[in-house]
Protein backbone atom coordinates (compact mmCIF):
# COMPACT_ATOMS: atom_id res chain seq x y z
CA UNK A 1 0.00 0.00 0.00
CA UNK A 2 1.07 3.36 -1.13
CA UNK A 3 1.84 5.46 1.88
CA UNK A 4 -0.41 8.79 1.50
CA UNK A 5 0.15 12.51 2.94
CA UNK A 6 -1.01 13.30 6.04
CA UNK A 7 -1.74 16.93 7.06
CA UNK A 8 2.37 17.47 8.08
CA UNK A 9 4.17 14.80 5.52
CA UNK A 10 4.56 10.98 5.75
CA UNK A 11 5.46 9.34 9.16
CA UNK A 12 5.81 6.05 10.43
CA UNK A 13 7.80 3.86 12.08
CA UNK A 14 11.08 3.79 11.55
CA UNK A 15 13.06 1.01 9.04
CA UNK A 16 9.82 -0.89 9.79
CA UNK A 17 6.53 1.70 7.93
CA UNK A 18 9.15 4.17 6.92
CA UNK A 19 11.69 1.58 5.01
CA UNK A 20 14.92 2.78 3.27
CA UNK A 21 13.96 1.52 0.32
CA UNK A 22 10.49 3.47 0.01
CA UNK A 23 11.52 7.48 1.06
CA UNK A 24 14.34 6.46 -1.52
CA UNK A 25 11.08 6.13 -3.90
CA UNK A 26 10.01 9.24 -2.47
CA UNK A 27 12.91 11.03 -3.60
CA UNK A 28 12.27 9.98 -6.59
CA UNK A 29 9.26 10.77 -7.04
CA UNK A 30 9.64 14.17 -5.28
CA UNK A 31 12.31 15.20 -7.49
CA UNK A 32 9.98 13.58 -10.96
CA UNK A 33 7.12 16.28 -9.45
CA UNK A 34 8.86 19.24 -8.42
CA UNK A 35 11.95 19.24 -11.08
CA UNK A 36 15.12 21.52 -9.85
CA UNK A 37 18.44 21.48 -9.74
CA UNK A 38 18.89 21.67 -6.47
CA UNK A 39 17.29 20.69 -2.68
CA UNK A 40 17.69 21.38 0.67
CA UNK A 41 17.26 18.60 2.99
CA UNK A 42 17.61 18.42 6.86
CA UNK A 43 16.70 16.09 9.82
CA UNK A 44 16.03 16.29 13.47
CA UNK A 45 17.66 13.99 16.00
CA UNK A 46 16.66 10.81 16.09
CA UNK A 47 18.90 7.70 15.44
CA UNK A 48 17.18 6.68 12.14
CA UNK A 49 17.40 10.60 10.76
CA UNK A 50 20.72 9.57 9.10
CA UNK A 51 19.87 6.57 7.33
CA UNK A 52 16.65 7.91 5.78
CA UNK A 53 17.89 11.55 5.03
CA UNK A 54 20.49 8.81 3.20
CA UNK A 55 17.67 7.42 1.39
CA UNK A 56 15.84 10.24 0.31
CA UNK A 57 19.03 12.09 -0.95
CA UNK A 58 19.84 9.34 -3.42
CA UNK A 59 16.61 8.88 -4.31
CA UNK A 60 16.89 12.87 -5.66
CA UNK A 61 20.35 12.74 -7.07
CA UNK A 62 19.06 9.42 -8.82
CA UNK A 63 16.72 11.80 -10.93
CA UNK A 64 19.22 14.18 -11.57
CA UNK A 65 18.71 16.89 -8.53
CA UNK A 66 21.64 17.85 -6.54
CA UNK A 67 21.23 17.64 -2.66
CA UNK A 68 22.13 20.14 -0.27
CA UNK A 69 22.57 18.40 3.09
CA UNK A 70 22.14 20.84 6.23
CA UNK A 71 22.24 18.40 9.24
CA UNK A 72 20.23 18.60 12.03
CA UNK A 73 17.98 21.64 11.51
CA UNK A 74 14.73 23.17 13.22
CA UNK A 75 11.83 22.32 10.37
CA UNK A 76 11.07 26.09 10.41
CA UNK A 77 14.58 26.60 9.42
CA UNK A 78 14.76 24.37 6.25
CA UNK A 79 11.86 26.11 5.69
CA UNK A 80 13.38 29.50 5.99
CA UNK A 81 16.24 28.25 3.64
CA UNK A 82 13.72 26.86 0.86
CA UNK A 83 11.98 30.45 0.80
CA UNK A 84 15.13 32.94 1.31
CA UNK A 85 17.21 30.48 -1.48
CA UNK A 86 13.73 29.92 -3.67
CA UNK A 87 14.91 26.03 -3.56
CA UNK A 88 12.32 22.84 -3.10
CA UNK A 89 13.01 21.41 0.26
CA UNK A 90 12.44 18.09 2.72
CA UNK A 91 13.01 17.42 6.14
CA UNK A 92 13.46 13.95 7.58
CA UNK A 93 11.37 14.35 10.86
CA UNK A 94 8.48 13.08 12.53
CA UNK A 95 8.09 16.51 14.77
CA UNK A 96 6.15 15.39 18.41
CA UNK A 97 6.11 11.78 17.42
CA UNK A 98 8.18 8.86 19.96
CA UNK A 99 11.12 8.25 18.57
CA UNK A 100 11.03 5.16 17.12
CA UNK A 101 8.92 7.07 14.70
CA UNK A 102 10.17 9.28 11.74
CA UNK A 103 9.02 11.11 8.91
CA UNK A 104 9.78 13.13 5.83
CA UNK A 105 8.03 16.65 5.00
CA UNK A 106 8.61 18.49 1.79
CA UNK A 107 8.45 22.28 0.95
CA UNK A 108 7.95 23.27 -2.50
CA UNK A 109 10.15 26.15 -3.92
CA UNK A 110 9.46 29.64 -1.39
CA UNK A 111 9.29 27.62 1.88
CA UNK A 112 5.88 26.60 1.56
CA UNK A 113 4.38 23.29 2.29
CA UNK A 114 2.50 21.21 -0.97
CA UNK A 115 -1.32 21.95 -1.87
CA UNK A 116 -3.42 18.65 -2.26
CA UNK A 117 -2.88 18.23 -6.02
CA UNK A 118 1.13 18.67 -5.68
CA UNK A 119 1.03 15.44 -2.98
CA UNK A 120 -1.48 13.17 -4.94
CA UNK A 121 0.69 13.98 -7.73
CA UNK A 122 3.87 12.74 -5.81
CA UNK A 123 1.61 9.92 -4.64
CA UNK A 124 1.37 8.75 -8.04
CA UNK A 125 4.72 8.73 -8.84
CA UNK A 126 5.29 6.98 -5.92
CA UNK A 127 3.20 4.05 -6.51
CA UNK A 128 4.66 4.32 -10.00
CA UNK A 129 8.27 3.77 -8.22
CA UNK A 130 7.43 1.58 -5.81
CA UNK A 131 6.10 -1.03 -8.30
CA UNK A 132 9.13 -1.40 -10.67
CA UNK A 133 7.53 -0.21 -13.44
CA UNK A 134 9.87 1.05 -16.14
CA UNK A 135 10.83 4.88 -15.92
CA UNK A 136 10.43 6.90 -18.60
CA UNK A 137 12.24 9.31 -19.63
CA UNK A 138 15.20 6.86 -18.43
CA UNK A 139 17.31 8.07 -15.39
CA UNK A 140 19.81 10.31 -15.92
CA UNK A 141 23.61 8.77 -16.18
CA UNK A 142 27.05 10.35 -16.12
CA UNK A 143 27.23 14.15 -15.69
CA UNK A 144 23.50 13.99 -15.62
CA UNK A 145 23.56 12.29 -12.17
CA UNK A 146 23.11 14.73 -8.89
CA UNK A 147 25.83 15.53 -6.59
CA UNK A 148 25.29 15.21 -2.45
CA UNK A 149 27.49 17.86 -0.56
CA UNK A 150 27.05 18.76 3.00
CA UNK A 151 26.92 22.87 4.13
CA UNK A 152 27.59 23.78 7.87
CA UNK A 153 26.98 27.24 7.78
CA UNK A 154 23.26 26.73 7.46
CA UNK A 155 22.23 27.11 11.13
CA UNK A 156 24.17 29.80 11.75
CA UNK A 157 22.44 31.87 8.68
CA UNK A 158 19.21 31.11 10.33
CA UNK A 159 20.36 31.63 13.79
CA UNK A 160 20.95 35.59 12.30
CA UNK A 161 17.86 35.71 10.78
CA UNK A 162 16.11 34.98 13.82
CA UNK A 163 17.96 37.16 16.26
CA UNK A 164 17.08 39.99 13.37
CA UNK A 165 13.45 39.88 14.09
CA UNK A 166 13.57 41.96 16.79
CA UNK A 167 15.53 44.69 15.11
CA UNK A 168 17.24 47.00 17.28
CA UNK A 169 15.19 45.27 20.68
CA UNK A 170 16.47 43.02 23.18
CA UNK A 171 15.75 40.51 25.36
CA UNK A 172 18.46 41.90 28.65
CA UNK A 173 17.79 40.73 31.94
CA UNK A 174 14.59 38.34 30.94
CA UNK A 175 14.98 34.59 32.61
CA UNK A 176 14.51 32.27 30.21
CA UNK A 177 13.98 28.50 30.77
CA UNK A 178 13.68 27.00 27.06
CA UNK A 179 12.97 23.03 26.65
CA UNK A 180 14.23 21.86 23.50
CA UNK A 181 12.47 18.30 23.11
CA UNK A 182 16.19 16.92 22.81
CA UNK A 183 15.36 17.98 19.34
CA UNK A 184 16.45 19.92 16.63
CA UNK A 185 16.48 23.25 18.28
CA UNK A 186 18.87 22.24 21.29
CA UNK A 187 21.80 24.53 19.73
CA UNK A 188 19.70 27.11 17.76
CA UNK A 189 17.12 27.92 20.22
CA UNK A 190 19.47 28.57 23.20
CA UNK A 191 22.04 30.89 20.94
CA UNK A 192 19.52 32.82 20.10
CA UNK A 193 18.03 33.83 23.15
CA UNK A 194 21.33 34.28 24.35
CA UNK A 195 22.20 36.49 21.82
CA UNK A 196 19.21 38.60 22.19
CA UNK A 197 20.79 39.52 25.92
CA UNK A 198 18.27 36.34 27.59
CA UNK A 199 19.57 35.06 30.92
CA UNK A 200 18.90 31.00 29.40
CA UNK A 201 18.54 28.01 31.32
CA UNK A 202 18.16 24.81 29.27
CA UNK A 203 15.84 21.53 29.78
CA UNK A 204 16.09 18.53 27.40
CA UNK A 205 18.85 20.03 25.13
CA UNK A 206 21.14 16.75 25.12
CA UNK A 207 19.96 14.85 22.65
CA UNK A 208 21.39 11.10 22.36
CA UNK A 209 19.51 9.97 18.90
CA UNK A 210 16.43 7.96 20.97
CA UNK A 211 15.63 10.49 23.95
CA UNK A 212 14.01 13.16 21.38
CA UNK A 213 10.26 14.27 22.93
CA UNK A 214 11.00 11.55 25.60
CA UNK A 215 9.16 13.11 28.59
CA UNK A 216 9.79 16.64 27.32
CA UNK A 217 9.14 19.08 25.09
CA UNK A 218 5.48 20.62 24.48
CA UNK A 219 3.99 17.09 24.82
CA UNK A 220 5.37 16.74 28.06
CA UNK A 221 5.66 20.44 29.71
CA UNK A 222 6.37 19.17 33.59
CA UNK A 223 10.22 19.79 33.63
CA UNK A 224 9.72 22.52 32.33
CA UNK A 225 7.25 23.83 34.27
CA UNK A 226 9.60 22.43 37.32
CA UNK A 227 12.46 23.97 36.40
CA UNK A 228 10.80 27.49 35.55
CA UNK A 229 10.08 27.47 39.51
CA UNK A 230 13.23 26.26 40.53
CA UNK A 231 14.98 28.69 38.59
CA UNK A 232 12.67 32.04 38.94
CA UNK A 233 12.55 32.84 36.14
CA UNK A 234 9.71 34.73 34.19
CA UNK A 235 8.92 32.33 31.42
CA UNK A 236 9.26 28.65 30.04
CA UNK A 237 9.85 27.70 26.50
CA UNK A 238 8.48 24.49 25.53
CA UNK A 239 9.60 22.98 22.01
CA UNK A 240 8.77 20.00 20.09
CA UNK A 241 11.10 17.72 18.30
CA UNK A 242 11.14 19.57 15.52
CA UNK A 243 10.38 23.22 16.73
CA UNK A 244 7.53 24.14 14.64
CA UNK A 245 5.36 24.68 17.53
CA UNK A 246 5.68 26.27 20.66
CA UNK A 247 3.76 26.36 24.43
CA UNK A 248 4.85 28.71 26.84
CA UNK A 249 4.76 28.23 30.76
CA UNK A 250 5.02 31.52 33.42
CA UNK A 251 6.53 31.81 36.48
CA UNK A 252 4.33 29.78 38.62
CA UNK A 253 4.43 26.93 36.21
CA UNK A 254 1.21 27.33 34.76
CA UNK A 255 1.43 26.11 31.21
CA UNK A 256 -0.41 28.17 28.16
CA UNK A 257 -1.53 26.45 24.86
CA UNK A 258 -1.13 28.15 21.67
CA UNK A 259 -4.55 30.17 21.66
CA UNK A 260 -3.69 31.73 24.79
CA UNK A 261 -0.33 33.02 22.83
CA UNK A 262 -2.74 33.60 19.73
CA UNK A 263 -5.05 35.66 21.22
CA UNK A 264 -2.27 37.45 23.06
CA UNK A 265 -0.08 38.21 19.70
CA UNK A 266 -3.40 39.00 17.98
CA UNK A 267 -4.46 41.76 20.53
CA UNK A 268 -0.71 42.92 20.68
CA UNK A 269 -0.38 43.51 17.23
CA UNK A 270 -4.12 45.17 16.83
CA UNK A 271 -3.02 47.55 19.18
CA UNK A 272 0.01 48.49 17.16
CA UNK A 273 -2.00 48.32 14.22
CA UNK A 274 0.12 45.72 12.58
CA UNK A 275 -2.76 42.54 12.30
CA UNK A 276 -3.52 42.69 8.62
CA UNK A 277 -6.97 42.83 7.83
CA UNK A 278 -7.65 42.65 11.41
CA UNK A 279 -8.48 38.85 11.34
CA UNK A 280 -6.79 35.61 12.58
CA UNK A 281 -6.71 32.53 11.09
CA UNK A 282 -7.63 29.33 13.40
CA UNK A 283 -8.45 26.23 13.17
CA UNK A 284 -11.51 23.80 13.94
CA UNK A 285 -9.74 22.86 16.94
CA UNK A 286 -9.19 26.14 18.41
CA UNK A 287 -11.00 26.74 21.90
CA UNK A 288 -14.44 28.36 21.77
CA UNK A 289 -12.83 30.57 24.29
CA UNK A 290 -10.42 32.48 21.61
CA UNK A 291 -12.96 32.82 19.43
CA UNK A 292 -14.97 34.84 21.96
CA UNK A 293 -11.88 36.81 22.84
CA UNK A 294 -10.94 37.70 19.39
CA UNK A 295 -14.84 38.89 18.74
CA UNK A 296 -14.52 41.05 21.80
CA UNK A 297 -11.43 43.14 20.13
CA UNK A 298 -13.42 43.63 17.22
CA UNK A 299 -11.01 41.33 15.70
CA UNK A 300 -12.41 38.86 12.90
CA UNK A 301 -11.97 34.61 12.66
CA UNK A 302 -11.24 32.96 9.35
CA UNK A 303 -11.46 29.20 10.33
CA UNK A 304 -9.32 26.24 8.77
CA UNK A 305 -8.89 22.37 8.90
CA UNK A 306 -6.46 21.08 11.22
CA UNK A 307 -2.98 21.66 10.21
CA UNK A 308 -0.48 24.45 9.92
CA UNK A 309 -0.15 24.56 5.81
CA UNK A 310 -4.39 25.25 5.76
CA UNK A 311 -3.41 28.09 7.98
CA UNK A 312 -1.09 29.22 5.49
CA UNK A 313 -3.30 29.22 2.52
CA UNK A 314 -5.67 31.03 4.56
CA UNK A 315 -3.35 33.60 5.39
CA UNK A 316 -2.08 33.90 1.46
CA UNK A 317 -5.15 34.04 -0.21
CA UNK A 318 -6.89 36.59 2.22
CA UNK A 319 -2.99 39.16 2.63
CA UNK A 320 -3.68 38.24 6.43
CA UNK A 321 -0.33 38.07 9.15
CA UNK A 322 -1.08 36.15 11.79
CA UNK A 323 -2.96 32.12 12.44
CA UNK A 324 -2.10 29.06 14.35
CA UNK A 325 -3.40 26.25 16.41
CA UNK A 326 -4.25 25.06 19.52
CA UNK A 327 -0.98 22.92 19.63
CA UNK A 328 1.15 25.68 19.14
CA UNK A 329 2.08 26.27 15.43
CA UNK A 330 1.50 29.76 15.00
CA UNK A 331 2.23 31.62 11.82
CA UNK A 332 3.47 34.92 11.41
CA UNK A 333 3.36 35.07 7.86
CA UNK A 334 5.50 38.33 7.60
CA UNK A 335 8.57 36.61 8.83
CA UNK A 336 7.82 32.98 8.23
CA UNK A 337 6.12 30.55 5.94
CA UNK A 338 5.61 28.13 8.63
CA UNK A 339 4.84 27.04 12.26
CA UNK A 340 8.58 28.32 13.86
CA UNK A 341 8.53 27.75 17.50
CA UNK A 342 11.58 29.67 18.31
CA UNK A 343 10.75 32.61 16.09
CA UNK A 344 6.77 32.46 18.64
CA UNK A 345 9.30 32.26 21.59
CA UNK A 346 11.29 35.25 20.48
CA UNK A 347 8.56 37.22 20.05
CA UNK A 348 6.93 36.16 23.10
CA UNK A 349 9.76 36.69 25.15
CA UNK A 350 9.79 40.52 23.32
CA UNK A 351 6.43 40.80 24.26
CA UNK A 352 6.88 40.11 27.87
CA UNK A 353 9.78 42.23 28.20
CA UNK A 354 8.24 45.10 26.53
CA UNK A 355 4.93 44.99 28.26
CA UNK A 356 7.28 44.65 31.89
CA UNK A 357 3.94 42.70 32.81
CA UNK A 358 4.07 39.16 33.59
CA UNK A 359 3.13 36.29 31.42
CA UNK A 360 0.43 34.93 33.86
CA UNK A 361 -1.30 38.37 33.99
CA UNK A 362 -1.42 39.05 29.97
CA UNK A 363 -2.22 35.28 28.70
CA UNK A 364 -4.58 35.47 31.25
CA UNK A 365 -6.06 38.60 30.01
CA UNK A 366 -5.95 37.18 26.78
CA UNK A 367 -8.91 35.05 26.76
CA UNK A 368 -11.48 32.86 29.29
CA UNK A 369 -10.80 29.01 28.21
CA UNK A 370 -13.81 27.46 27.45
CA UNK A 371 -13.63 23.45 28.75
CA UNK A 372 -12.79 21.48 26.40
CA UNK A 373 -12.05 17.10 26.64
CA UNK A 374 -10.01 15.82 24.06
CA UNK A 375 -10.00 12.16 23.61
CA UNK A 376 -8.11 10.00 21.03
CA UNK A 377 -9.02 6.74 20.05
CA UNK A 378 -6.18 4.36 18.53
CA UNK A 379 -7.36 3.24 14.85
CA UNK A 380 -5.97 1.37 12.36
CA UNK A 381 -7.80 3.14 9.92
CA UNK A 382 -8.77 6.29 11.46
CA UNK A 383 -11.27 7.72 7.92
CA UNK A 384 -13.14 4.51 8.15
CA UNK A 385 -13.56 4.61 11.91
CA UNK A 386 -14.97 8.47 11.42
CA UNK A 387 -17.12 7.19 8.54
CA UNK A 388 -18.73 3.98 10.61
CA UNK A 389 -22.28 4.58 10.55
CA UNK A 390 -22.45 3.93 14.29
CA UNK A 391 -20.38 6.54 15.16
CA UNK A 392 -21.95 9.08 13.00
CA UNK A 393 -24.68 8.12 14.61
CA UNK A 394 -23.68 9.08 18.07
CA UNK A 395 -21.68 12.26 17.11
CA UNK A 396 -25.20 13.48 15.73
CA UNK A 397 -26.55 12.48 19.02
CA UNK A 398 -23.94 14.74 20.84
CA UNK A 399 -24.46 17.43 18.73
CA UNK A 400 -28.34 17.27 19.47
CA UNK A 401 -27.59 17.29 23.13
CA UNK A 402 -24.97 20.23 22.97
CA UNK A 403 -27.44 22.28 20.86
CA UNK A 404 -25.84 25.94 21.00
CA UNK A 405 -24.12 25.65 24.26
CA UNK A 406 -21.13 23.99 22.76
CA UNK A 407 -19.65 22.10 19.81
CA UNK A 408 -18.38 18.57 18.94
CA UNK A 409 -15.02 18.07 16.66
CA UNK A 410 -14.57 14.70 15.49
CA UNK A 411 -11.48 13.75 13.03
CA UNK A 412 -9.20 11.11 12.07
CA UNK A 413 -5.34 12.43 12.91
CA UNK A 414 -3.40 13.64 10.23
CA UNK A 415 -0.13 12.77 12.05
CA UNK A 416 -0.65 9.82 13.83
CA UNK A 417 -3.44 6.27 13.68
CA UNK A 418 -5.28 8.04 15.65
CA UNK A 419 -9.27 9.59 15.84
CA UNK A 420 -9.38 12.84 17.95
CA UNK A 421 -12.94 13.84 19.42
CA UNK A 422 -13.45 17.58 20.91
CA UNK A 423 -16.30 18.21 22.95
CA UNK A 424 -16.42 21.72 24.33
CA UNK A 425 -18.92 23.41 26.39
CA UNK A 426 -19.12 25.75 30.01
CA UNK A 427 -20.63 22.81 31.84
CA UNK A 428 -17.44 20.75 32.31
CA UNK A 429 -18.94 17.51 33.79
CA UNK A 430 -21.54 17.41 30.03
CA UNK A 431 -18.13 18.05 27.79
CA UNK A 432 -16.69 14.92 29.66
CA UNK A 433 -19.58 12.60 29.32
CA UNK A 434 -20.54 13.48 26.27
CA UNK A 435 -16.68 13.02 25.04
CA UNK A 436 -16.53 9.62 26.33
CA UNK A 437 -19.83 8.22 24.86
CA UNK A 438 -18.44 9.36 21.53
CA UNK A 439 -14.64 7.78 21.81
CA UNK A 440 -17.25 4.90 23.32
CA UNK A 441 -18.49 4.73 19.80
CA UNK A 442 -15.46 5.01 18.14
CA UNK A 443 -13.34 2.55 20.29
CA UNK A 444 -15.88 0.05 19.33
CA UNK A 445 -15.14 0.69 15.88
CA UNK A 446 -11.82 0.80 16.16
CA UNK A 447 -9.60 -0.09 18.94
CA UNK A 448 -8.69 0.89 22.79
CA UNK A 449 -9.75 4.51 24.11
CA UNK A 450 -7.03 6.95 25.85
CA UNK A 451 -7.96 10.03 27.14
CA UNK A 452 -5.76 12.80 26.97
CA UNK A 453 -6.46 16.40 29.40
CA UNK A 454 -6.76 19.55 27.55
CA UNK A 455 -4.08 21.94 28.27
CA UNK A 456 -4.52 23.13 32.02
CA UNK A 457 -7.10 25.94 33.07
CA UNK A 458 -5.60 29.22 34.35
Amino acid sequence: MVPRFGTDGIRGVANAELTPELVLALGRAAARVLPAAVFVVGRDTRRSGPLLQAALSSGLAAEGADVVDVGVLPTPGVAWLSQSRQLPAAVVSASHNPFADNGVKIFAAGGTKLPDAVEQAIEAELAQALSGAARRPRAPTGHGVGRLWSEAGAAGAYTDHLVSVLGDGTLDGLAVVVDCANGAAAEVAPHVLRRLGAQVTVVAGEPDGANINDGCGSTHPGALAAAVVEHGADLGLALDGDADRLLAVDAAGTLWSGDHLLALFAGDLAGRGRLAGNTVVVTVMSNLGLRLALAEKGIAVRETPVGDRYVLEALDADGLSLGGEQSGHIVFRELSTTGDGILTGVLLADLVHRSQRPLAELAGRSMRWVPQVLVNVAAADPSAAVADPAVREELAAAEARLGERGRVVLRASGTEPLVRVMVETEDEQLARSTADQLGEAVAAAAGDIDTVAAPPTP
